[in-house]
């Protein structure tokens, strides 16, 4: 008999416990059908800051304690209503699982998976629950759920904690002054994943290579924008502008990008590319929560182009709801969108053409003779090159894209390094240039950024 009780204290004690249970012992006397719960929802960049949020605020109050929920094939939120009767997912609880989050920084943080938190404050007791928010199966952020008592007192110390929670969110989101992309699952209804955090190299001034006018615009409607950004708004005047950079390929765009996120410290830069067109409502979201932030649209001639030449009604779908986002946001919200495109003339008049939208165009033209002398000397980084050779490089290469100057001088080195030279020499540069302009035909040309280059032009 005595080996019987002692092997069922040995499986009772093996079972996992249900929430509901461990919610009636904390509540006591008070039933749980009168449990009253507020809710809060956040977007997914807020999990790290959401998750020490609670580390820091909970365990303040008497008798907190931090335990981890468990339940299977659950297609919504986890709420209280699903602890207390959802005989088709039950809730328990178990050791705590922790995931991983991606900051761009060394190690990456823990956060716990599904948290319930139990408490008091002074003889009032409380829960908090935290997880994932899911509309209709698919993820749309983070989910916090206070359960109080009933009555005055337990409304308002919901209130005070949401608050209190919202507050440090808030006050330095993890992902502030990042570079980041939501990375889009491989699940049917195409939501978003993970957040990818983009290690751009720093660029600096001396590194971007533009016509004095292009320079000018970008000092002054960027730069000198965010730093008179307050003023402007003190005023009454909008703190959100809208950028178009446009041009060849291969002229600059992206590397003015990386250029702005090392300039503009403290703002978070999003980058959506065309197939990420799905997650619009998503991105700006993030650009809100995480504001001052730019948000950078690539290719935007893919989204925005004109109704005429789209193909179907998802298309002009899409395009309107870039053009209500961008409309719907606040006059006073500190967001820069930067759409870039290598073919404007395909884009939307809607959103080329009416203020509000777009307020400065800028253009990346191909380089000029002193564009291409400087990128050359630029990209060929540690390899000793005659100022003669530079003119030769000018001569040689007009109509073409820093892009393929780039590739150009690797080239040339790659051919220095075979043959055994210490300096580099016109034939290095000849055997680049044969390569990429006559060898691999017009295509080639044309994937270089040399399609413009009068290839019949001598030395």
């Amino acid at each position: 008999m005595a080996a019987k009780k002692a092997a069922k204290k040995r499986q009772a004690a093996g079972r996992l416990t249900k929430a509901s249970a461990v919610l009636a012992r904390h509540f006591g006397r008070i039933p749980l059908a009168t449990i009253m719960s507020s809710s809060r929802e956040y977007p997914t960049p807020a999990r790290v800051d959401l998750d020490r949020a609670l580390n820091e605020l909970l365990p303040q109050y008497r008798n907190a304690r931090h335990l981890s929920l468990h339940v299977e094939h659950l297609w919504e939120a986890l709420t209280l209503s699903h602890m207390l009767g959802n005989r088709n997912a039950e809730v328990y609880i178990g050791p705590l699982q922790s995931e991983q989050v991606d900051l761009g920084e060394d190690e990456p943080v823990n956060c716990t998976k599904r948290a319930l938190w139990v408490a008091q404050h002074r003889r009032l007791p409380f829960a908090v629950i935290a997880g994932q928010a899911k509309h209709h199966g698919r993820e749309s952020g983070l989910l916090i759920e206070v359960a109080v008592p009933p009555g005055e007192a337990g409304a308002e110390l919901a209130r005070r904690l949401l608050l209190q929670l919202d507050e440090r969110v808030r006050r330095a989101p993890a992902y502030r002054g990042r570079v980041i992309s939501l990375e889009q699952t491989d699940r049917y209804d195409g939501g978003a994943g993970a957040i990818r955090v983009h290690k751009l190299r720093r660029v600096e001034q001396n590194h971007v290579i533009l016509p004095q006018r292009t320079l000018a615009l970008l000092d002054r409607n960027v730069i000198g924008f965010v730093a008179q950004r307050e003023k402007l708004r003190a005023l009454g005047l909008p703190a959100r502008k809208g950028l178009l950079f446009y041009g060849p390929p291969g002229t600059g765009k992206t590397h003015t990008l990386h250029y702005l996120a090392s300039r503009l410290e403290g703002h978070t830069m999003l980058l959506i590319t065309s197939e990420q067109v799905g997650l619009l409502d998503q991105y700006f979201q993030l650009a809100r929560f995480l504001q001052p932030a730019i948000l950078v649209i690539e290719d935007a001639d893919l989204i925005a182009r004109s109704r005429e030449s789209m193909g179907s009604a998802c298309e002009e779908v899409l395009l309107n709801k870039l053009l209500n986002e961008m409309d719907g946001l606040r006059e006073d919200a500190e967001i820069l969108f930067v759409l870039t495109t290598n073919r404007p003339e395909h884009l939307e008049a809607a959103l080329a053409s009416r203020l509000g939208r777009i307020d400065q165009a800028i253009e990346f033209p191909l380089p000029d003779d002193e564009g291409r002398r400087r990128l050359a000397r630029l990209y060929s980084a540690d390899v000793a090159i005659d100022p003669n050779l530079l003119d030769f490089i000018v001569r040689r290469t007009q109509g073409v894209s820093g892009a393929f100057l780039k590739e150009l001088m690797r080239r040339a080195a790659q051919f220095l390094l075979e043959i055994g030279d210490t300096a580099l020499h016109t034939m290095h540069l000849e055997s680049a240039l044969g390569e990429m302009l006559f060898d691999g035909g017009s295509l080639n040309r044309k994937l270089l950024g040399g399609d413009g280059i009068a290839t019949g032009q001598g030395a």
